[in-house]
């Protein structure tokens, strides 16, 4: 397969402003080392070579490309539908490394860093893992997948009562990535039945299981049917549940078997490090975190913690400190 880039340069000598992010974008997707050939398509120079092939291909986008394999020649005027359909197919099978158990995985991935942890699953199960994406963890794991040059997949599961910042964050970080991101809502009729019969703020009555049981894990057991692994963005320190959270586990509560490999790749990461690694790899992050916010949830459930809290305090903080999690992370 041969891929030409054609990209625009304007009559200020300067390339246009959408060749340049979706540059960067190859580049952050581990995937410019996949472009063969630019092609310059000067605005003043109707016979430069890009000129000549945009007017040849009847293209009056840039940047676009063209991808020939044998005797079949196509043309790209999306960079996404490109990597989705000419750059996003899983590495040949005999690349993989071979299949292992959750035990036997978990001491292979003993000490290694997050990235290396990472680029081991997806060079195992590509977009049949998925990454669960939320917060600034997921978001840190998303950025070392797409640099991992392997396919993965990634969902996010819509409450319908998250903050409007974080509507926003999803979306920026599908075009940053340049990546679909799944999202799945919860199905209509529990939903209207626990609305209908105890209103929009039950939680703050009865605890937060019943709305989150309908809101977020219920969907989760749906959308981890599609998939054979799932990546987390947990870590031990983020609160007194998740003291114990394991790099590398079988998860019987969820998947299409019952059953699902579950990844942890921060594990052993601390809250300094995840931020760290964000400002150094500018990667994306929510503005609520710039509020004071550090675990974000549901709008009405989630508030910046206090001086001397844990980084979790802020979740359904009107609970016993043991009870706050949401039920997508149920013992193994």
């Amino acid at each position: 397969m041969h891929v030409t880039m054609v990209k625009k340069r304007l009559k200020n000598g300067q390339p246009c402003d959408k060749c340049v992010q979706t540059e960067e974008l190859l580049k952050r997707r581990g995937l410019w080392d996949r472009i063969d050939e630019v092609v310059w398509a000067d605005e003043s120079d109707d016979s430069s070579p890009g000129m000549k092939l945009a007017q040849e291909k009847q293209v009056t986008l840039a940047p676009f490309f063209i991808v020939r394999e044998g005797e079949r020649e196509d043309v790209y005027t999306s960079a996404l539908g490109f990597i989705k359909e000419r750059l996003g197919a899983a590495e040949p099978a005999a690349a993989a490394p071979p299949p292992v158990g959750a035990d036997a995985l978990a001491a292979e991935l003993s000490g290694k860093s997050p990235a290396e942890v990472v680029k081991r699953i997806l060079a195992q199960y590509g977009a049949r893992a998925a990454i669960s994406f939320s917060g600034a963890e997921d978001v840190m794991l998303i950025d070392l997948a797409a640099k991992s040059g392997h396919p993965f997949s990634v969902f996010s599961l819509d409450t319908g009562r998250l903050h409007a910042d974080t509507y926003r964050f999803i979306d920026r970080v599908r075009k940053h990535y340049g990546i679909e991101i799944t999202i799945t809502a919860p199905d209509t009729v529990p939903l209207e039945d626990l609305v209908r019969t105890k209103g929009l703020f039950s939680f703050y009555d009865d605890g937060h299981s019943e709305c989150c049981g309908v809101r977020k894990v219920a969907p989760l057991r749906r959308v981890l049917t599609r998939y054979a692994a799932w990546i987390t963005g947990q870590r031990r320190d983020q609160s007194p549940t998740r003291a114990d959270v394991p790099l590398v586990q079988l998860d019987t509560n969820q998947g299409s078997e019952g059953r699902i490999l579950k990844v942890n790749p921060l594990a052993e990461q601390s809250l300094s490090d995840v931020w760290t690694y964000l400002r150094d790899e500018q990667v994306p992050y929510n503005p609520l975190h710039d509020l004071g916010f550090v675990s974000i949830g549901c709008e009405p459930c989630t508030r910046p913690p206090r001086p001397g809290e844990h980084e979790r305090a802020g979740r359904w903080w009107w609970e016993d400190t043991t009870k706050r999690e949401c039920g997508l992370h149920l013992p193994k």
